[in-house]
């Protein structure tokens, strides 16, 4: 399968995280922000920001004499005994904060072995999660979640998917002909959420945005009921805006 790369805000934070954290992990005595800015070559006020990020996560911690060193949660996520389970409990704090962010429920998900699955959801009584009437697995053409994932590879791996899925009409909305599918894909820019607008499922509306780390090809999404969809793109962009801790959960 071959992925079509297009690095997004998100996925550079995560990277400059990453490059902190490293850094970070290296000086066992502590470093402090003023030799971290050095050796990462990164501004204050963008170290700051990181820096921020990285406590809230507990990945780092900053001793007595203000030095930082790696956190309890890094080692819980490097480790090989319950790496997994530290790895879930890490993305669905996530999520709940997310969830709690955007005003809807929100959902992690991967494209595996050719195949969508939704891995992880925060939702809550007020906001719930859509109701999955057709297999997510078979409705990637009308779901924000399938068309972002379907947006990451390239066009024959595309073909291959929707070959192996018939495109059926879910709603009025949604969209049966290959050729419009992929012509709207290959238009789809990845700094913009992919949106779904009653395609899948009448009274929801559904945003989502690439996650990809490495070769995994992944995306967070949220829905809400048709009456918020006036909420819809700034709640997507907030979700956007909001991705480099999950991101970089997965990456380290």
């Amino acid at each position: 399968m071959a992925l079509k790369h297009e690095p997004t805000a998100p996925y550079h934070s995560a990277q400059d995280a990453l490059r902190v954290l490293e850094t970070v992990a290296r000086q066992t005595g502590g470093i402090t922000d003023t030799e971290l800015a050095r050796a990462t070559g990164l501004g204050t006020e963008r170290l700051t920001t990181l820096l921020r990020m990285l406590r809230r996560e507990g990945y780092v911690e900053q001793i007595t004499d203000g030095a930082y060193v790696t956190g309890t949660a890094l080692g819980r996520l490097t480790s090989a005994h319950g790496r997994h389970q530290a790895l879930r409990e890490q993305v669905q704090r996530n999520l709940d904060r997310l969830r709690d962010s955007v005003g809807a429920a929100v959902y992690i998900s991967r494209y595996v072995d050719g195949e969508v699955h939704v891995t992880q959801c925060a939702d809550s009584p007020s906001t719930p999660a859509v109701n999955e009437w057709v297999d997510f697995r078979r409705s990637a053409h009308a779901s924000a979640i399938g068309k972002s994932l379907l947006g990451q590879l390239d066009v024959n791996a595309r073909r291959d998917h929707l070959a192996r899925h018939k495109m059926a009409r879910l709603t009025s909305r949604t969209i049966t002909s290959e050729r419009v599918l992929l012509s709207r894909l290959d238009a789809q820019a990845a700094s913009v959420p992919v949106l779904d607008l009653q395609e899948y499922a009448v009274g929801t509306v559904c945003a989502a945005v690439p996650i990809t780390a490495g070769s995994a090809v992944g995306c967070l999404a949220l829905s809400l009921p048709v009456a918020h969809a006036h909420r819809l793109r700034a709640a997507a962009d907030t979700l956007n805006r909001g991705a480099a801790p999950v991101l970089l959960s997965l990456a380290i």
